[in-house]
């Protein structure tokens, strides 16, 4: 039986003698699928369909009450098959923050007012040993991505021996950065494609992947976005506000901003690197390449720190070869 079909009878299973339509609602970057159950009344459900052998609900499921417990506005579980992988959740609407970002930018001040709020609450609940930890194995797995996707296998860049030592050190030191941060829960992907403007508030979707980790990361991962980019002046501001926010809230964010500020562009730095891989392996592995277009933004992300702080003027070099090489040879990003 197709993974279609066996969808479609779990879903006929939970409206029984119902009329129901189901449609596609979204996809995501991993194997799961969304789609739109409208029930008779003309109110809606989805359904996640996420195949057992390549991913586990149960992560979804925790976190969701997690979030649900700290005050932020997250799709309910209503039914749970995780034998077969799906998820009966409640509706958190069409009307997403990047798309009002991107034909309404003058609203990202209020926008981001309310998802500062939604992000705090989720810090502020936060607990040592409940979710995974953001360790030094998952932080050095994720820069990995980079010299393996997207040097190795977009670009066909081969790094000399001085370029591997010199990535190593940069490396060991976001690394370092990354724990050396207070630890607070972390989406992973804070971003606003991942956001909802929700009447109760911001909707937070495509949490299963949360962990204990880094106080900065969600924050960066909103405003250097895969899909928007933002000038710093209206970066800085909203930063700013965010972190006297957070004291007023009793985070442990830095007393000095500055000191929080580097925090913030480091910890971008790693993830920049990160999704630079993690964009060419959905292209080459998964088949994905709808997110190739977007390298270059991120491309630029890495440029704008490495040219900041003394530590990572080693990676200029690099980086000016990197698109040189990609001019010469005829590849884009």
């Amino acid at each position: 039986m197709s993974r279609d079909t066996l969808l479609q009878h779990w879903v006929a299973q939970q409206f029984p003698g119902q009329n129901i339509e189901l449609a596609p609602a979204s996809a995501d970057a991993s194997f799961r699928r969304y789609f739109r159950v409208t029930l008779p009344d003309g109110s809606s459900r989805i359904v996640m369909d996420a195949p057992p052998e390549r991913e586990d609900c149960r992560p979804f499921i925790q976190v969701a009450g997690l979030m649900a417990e700290a005050g932020v506005h997250v799709p309910a579980v209503l039914a749970q098959d995780l034998d077969q992988g799906f998820l009966l959740l409640t509706d958190l609407g069409n009307s997403g923050y990047l798309a009002r970002l991107q034909t309404a930018p003058a609203a990202a001040r209020a926008l981001f007012a309310s998802s500062g709020e939604a992000l705090m609450k989720w810090q502020q609940a936060s607990r040592p040993d409940v979710l995974p930890p953001y360790d030094a194995a998952l932080l050095r797995r994720e820069l990995d991505l980079f010299p393996e996707w997207f040097l190795g296998r977009h670009l066909q860049f081969e790094l000399t021996d001085a370029d591997k030592a010199m990535l190593e050190q940069v490396f060991e030191t976001l690394i370092a950065a990354a724990l050396n941060q207070p630890q607070v829960y972390v989406h992973r992907d804070f971003m606003p494609r991942n956001l909802m403007l929700c009447s109760e508030g911001t909707g937070v979707l495509d949490f299963q992947d949360a962990v204990y980790g880094p106080l900065t990361y969600d924050l960066v991962s909103l405003y250097r976005d895969a899909f928007i980019s933002w000038e710093e002046e209206d970066e800085l501001d909203w930063v700013i506000r965010y972190w006297e926010k957070a004291r007023k809230a009793g985070l442990p964010v830095r007393r000095d901003f500055s000191e929080f500020w580097q925090e913030y562009e480091w910890m971008g730095l790693q993830r920049h690197f990160k999704v630079l891989g993690i964009f060419c392996r959905l292209n080459y592995r998964d088949g994905k390449s709808n997110y190739m277009a977007d390298l270059p933004r991120f491309l630029r992300y890495v440029r704008h720190v490495a040219e900041r702080y003394i530590v990572f003027k080693p990676l200029i070099d690099l980086l000016d070869r990197i698109e040189g090489r990609s001019q010469e040879s005829g590849y884009t990003f």
